[in-house]
């Protein structure tokens, strides 16, 4: 398996655990785009409070929300904060790996 699809697979494990989703982990980037997408509007619909503490979480920084969905008008915004949401796992995963010492197999030489 390459580095791509293991960094992909990684991703939405990330979205599954971290955000309580129940996204299949064999999705291109377009139909998760659209499955989060849905269960956004859904939750722009029903549950707005919600929808504002996971973007708090997953630290969507809100200026930017605010400026795409302004800059945006008439798009769904859905689909814009999906792509938001995936870009920022996308950085969280590339931080993690690399601030993330490789693990040495023993406890002695991790201290």
């Amino acid at each position: 398996m390459n580095n791509a699809a293991i960094h992909w697979q990684e991703l939405i494990q990330g979205l599954n655990s971290a955000y309580g989703l129940a996204l299949p982990e064999k999705l291109t980037e377009e139909q998760l785009e659209a499955l989060l997408a849905e269960k956004l509007n859904e939750w722009i619909r029903d549950d707005f409070s919600g929808l504002v503490q996971m973007l708090y979480r997953i630290d969507i920084n809100e200026l930017r929300l605010r400026q795409l969905l302004q800059t945006n008008d008439g798009q769904d915004a859905g689909m814009i904060i999906a792509r938001l949401i995936i870009e920022r796992q996308k950085q969280k995963i590339e931080s993690r790996r690399k601030y993330t010492p490789p693990d040495t197999g023993s406890d002695e030489e991790r201290w």
